[in-house]
């Protein structure tokens, strides 16, 4: 199973817990915060008051034996209730309202913001990693940032208020009541690192448990082909065992902490409970007050210790949640460009040149932003409108570089990439890729039916449009075998029909937008001969009119090229037409002859069986 390449840095704690880095998200809804807020003040100020209209109780009805007032009394106190429930329950419905709200706004950022990050982003983070991100993190900071905080704002108004109140009584039984404050900070200090970490790392460890678990589903098939149920397996046992592991070492160290600062607060009662029984012969309502508070004061210092626990696991949270905000693509328009051409959100297409086809590659020096190695050094290469370039070698060579660079999924390092002879990046991204018509290896349907898919690039097809992409294709021969034809429904990731038919669709939809610049990236590699037939025949048709980049390892493929260029080790170390490479007796040689007695021996063994 394969791991996010994250590494797993120690985070620094962060001041105030990350919180003000999240305040934008938050800014949006100050009128609810400013709503909870007020409802809790109203809460406080209600079970401030209940102690004391019983301790009134107690030093007037009971001490004075007289039931003198009890009528407004009662009704004072019933309402004090009333107005609590109704003030609670508008309170946890706004508290869920926001969260819910904060929630949605984070997702849409976070999934906005991925949309933006460069090719390499993803080909170094797995799924399951950027999953939690996107709805573990995110869900954890809307909790902190509603519930909490509307706990939070109860707690500390009650605190004050029954601090003012018992100061106002008693200064020596108020200071043992809030004797336990001191140890709780004390405590915290030493808690805090220790928790911090061990939170991190459980969080890095359930984004593997999660892609693990992600590759395990996408993965079936090859895992049962492989016969590799019990590796599998194993591995995933070890990953939730290690997480098992830290959460213990978590629980044990929590516990510690939540121990002690229990056993601080039961003595701090029971000092209450000492010194506060000398009142109670002669001053009830005194001491009942003091014991209502002091028992009140216990849940508030429960709960910060418990929130304490989730502002350490938070960190983690808003830390990453954040940072994957702040990351930056490794390819992006500069100002200047975004206010001419607009943004992949915003495009201001009326400013859009049409895009001819040209390109070239001037002085161009490239490695991959992780890498040590330059793949391209002082790389020349002109591609005129209509040229059809063809690049090759065997397996891992390095050959998706050029078109990589071509679609500017990466910059060059070094020298220039013109289209229609201008540098690339005086155009917007998004300019260049409305004009491209990428086909891959493996290649991938979205949810829906086979019509969605076909439209995906150009949602406005017409009807006469997507027809022409299936004649050209010889489709309409795999739609009338499917019971819906072309509503049939593709499945997750095109599952329901064979690979075939995803790379027949994949490329309908790929020329329907009408592409002046078209990449097939191994399109015929992974289907079977009549289908690589079609695609091929397709291809001859397609790539008329148009400048095309075939990667291809089967040379046979792509002998009629204009240009192929022939890649060993992330090099080009041979370039020219069919003929003269193999004049040459080259690398391509080499590779046209091992083919040739590959198919050779193929046909030889398939006569054998026959």
């Amino acid at each position: 199973m394969t791991k996010d390449k994250k590494s797993d840095k120690k985070r620094v704690a962060l001041p105030l817990f990350g919180i003000p880095r999240l305040l934008p998200f938050a800014k949006p809804y100050k009128k609810q915060f400013v709503g909870l807020v007020v409802a809790q003040i109203l809460c406080s100020i209600s079970d401030v008051l209940r102690p004391v209209l019983q301790k009134y109780a107690l030093d007037h009805f009971v001490k004075e034996s007289t039931l003198n007032g009890i009528v407004p009394f009662a009704l004072v106190y019933t309402l004090l209730i009333i107005l609590t429930a109704v003030i609670s329950y508008f309170g946890v419905r706004g508290c869920l309202a926001t969260e819910v709200s904060m929630d949605r706004d984070m997702r849409d950022r976070a999934f906005s913001h991925l949309q933006k990050l460069s090719f390499d982003y993803y080909n170094q983070n797995s799924v399951g990693y950027i999953h939690a991100r996107v709805m573990s993190d995110t869900s954890r900071i809307g909790e902190l940032f509603t519930w909490q905080l509307f706990d939070g704002t109860y707690f500390a108004l009650f605190v004050i208020g029954a601090a003012v109140v018992m100061l106002g009584i008693n200064v020596k039984l108020t200071g043992l009541v809030f004797l336990v404050v001191p140890v709780i900070v004390v405590l915290f200090a030493f808690f805090q690192g220790r928790l911090f970490d061990l939170h991190h790392q459980i969080r890095e460890i359930n984004s593997n448990i999660t892609g693990n678990f992600n590759e395990g589903i996408t993965g079936a098939k090859t895992i049962k082909s492989l016969a590799i149920e019990e590796k599998t397996d194993r591995e995933f046992m070890e990953e939730t065992s290690h997480m098992k592991h830290k959460v213990m070492q978590s629980a044990r160290t929590y516990g510690a902490f939540s121990m002690i600062t229990n056993m601080a607060s039961s003595c701090a009662l029971a000092l209450v409970l000492w010194k506060g029984g000398i009142l109670a012969a002669d001053q009830v309502g005194t001491f009942s007050l003091f014991m209502s508070y002091a028992q009140d004061l216990m849940e508030p210092v429960r709960w910060l210790v418990e929130v304490l626990a989730l502002l350490v696991q938070a960190q983690v949270n808003i830390g990453r949640f954040t940072d994957l905000l702040n990351l930056k693509p490794t390819v992006s328009d500069r100002d200047e460009v975004v206010a001419i051409y607009g943004d992949c959100f915003d495009p201001k297409k009326e400013n859009w040149e049409p895009i001819k086809g040209d390109i070239e590659f001037d002085h161009v020096d490239f490695k991959y932003p992780d890498g040590d190695e330059y793949i391209l050094e002082d790389f020349n290469l002109k591609i005129p409108f209509g040229t059809n370039i063809a690049i090759v070698g065997e397996t891992g060579a390095g050959k998706s570089t050029l078109a990589n660079l071509i679609c500017r999924f990466y910059e060059p390092t070094k020298g220039r990439l013109l289209i229609d002879g201008r540098d690339a990046r005086d155009r917007s991204q998004l300019w260049l890729h409305s004009a491209l018509g990428y086909v891959l290896q493996s290649p991938h349907l979205f949810s829906g039916t086979i019509r969605d898919n076909l439209v995906y690039g150009k949602p406005d097809a017409t009807d006469e449009e997507i027809q022409k992409a299936i004649d050209l294709l010889s489709l309409q021969n795999v739609l009338d075998k499917l019971e819906n034809g072309i509503e049939t429904n593709v499945g997750e990731g095109g599952d329901l029909l064979s690979t075939g038919e995803k790379q027949l669709i994949s490329f309908a939809r790929a020329i329907i937008a009408e592409p002046k610049i078209v990449v097939l990236d191994e399109a015929t590699a992974s289907v079977d001969t009549i289908t690589e037939q079609r695609i091929q025949s397709a291809i001859e048709k397609v790539i008329k009119g148009r400048t095309s980049i075939v990667i291809a390892h089967r040379l046979s493929t792509v002998k009629d090229a204009d240009v192929i260029l022939v890649v060993k080790d992330g090099k080009i170390i041979e370039q020219g037409r069919h003929e003269e490479l193999l004049e040459a007796h080259g690398h391509y040689y080499d590779l046209w002859m091992r083919q040739f007695e590959d198919k050779a021996i193929s046909e030889v063994w398939a006569g054998k069986q026959q």
